[in-house]
């Protein structure tokens, strides 16, 4: 049973074409270690360095927000800083030379209006759009929910070679698990 199950899980990567998945705590070295792997497999494929670049600050940023934001976490409660560990699902792929991040996290429901909202601006922008309000948000106040520039899904959607998706699912009354997916 345990074989079958794992192996019937690394089939359904495969078949989606995920190189690379990872569910767990995430923390900066587990990020860092990640990334030194992720970069390794991107020079074996002898991927175009511009696409290297572009897919590895994609999956960062991804990160990141799993650090910064997930809603799961350890030891359960907000401390105000960065000291919990924080619960999310990465997955890398590539599809039809295309390559692709996905992470996901639990969000507090009430968040969910304003990522979403968020996400919708960015998806209907075009590039030249997206360009100026990187510019704005690099010259404005960081927003009082922000724990960075709050420049992580403008730079994400920047870099993306098609348009970013996002999906939410409501799993209790407080949590609801987000999902974002790039392709570069």
């Amino acid at each position: 049973m345990l074989a079958r199950e794992t192996y019937d899980f690394k089939q359904a990567m495969t078949q989606q074409g995920a190189f690379f998945c990872y569910s767990g705590y995430v923390t900066e070295p587990i990020l860092s270690g990640i990334g030194q792997a992720l970069k390794r497999k991107l020079e074996l494929e002898e991927t175009d360095t511009k696409k290297v670049r572009n897919v590895f600050a994609i999956f960062v940023e991804q990160m990141q927000n799993i650090i910064r934001y997930s809603a799961e976490r350890e030891p359960t409660g907000d401390n105000g800083d960065d000291s919990n560990l924080r619960y999310g699902v990465v997955l890398i792929g590539v599809d039809s030379g295309e390559f692709w991040v996905t992470c996901g996290n639990l969000v507090e429901r009430r968040d969910v209006e304003r990522l979403r909202s968020r996400l919708g601006e960015l998806q209907t922008s075009d590039k030249d759009k997206l360009k100026a309000l990187y510019k704005e948000k690099l010259r404005g106040e960081t927003e009082a929910t922000s724990k960075g520039a709050g420049i992580g899904f403008i730079e994400i959607a920047r870099r993306s070679t098609k348009i970013i998706d996002f999906d939410f699912l409501d799993v209790d009354d407080e949590h609801a698990f987000f999902c974002l997916k790039s392709s570069i």
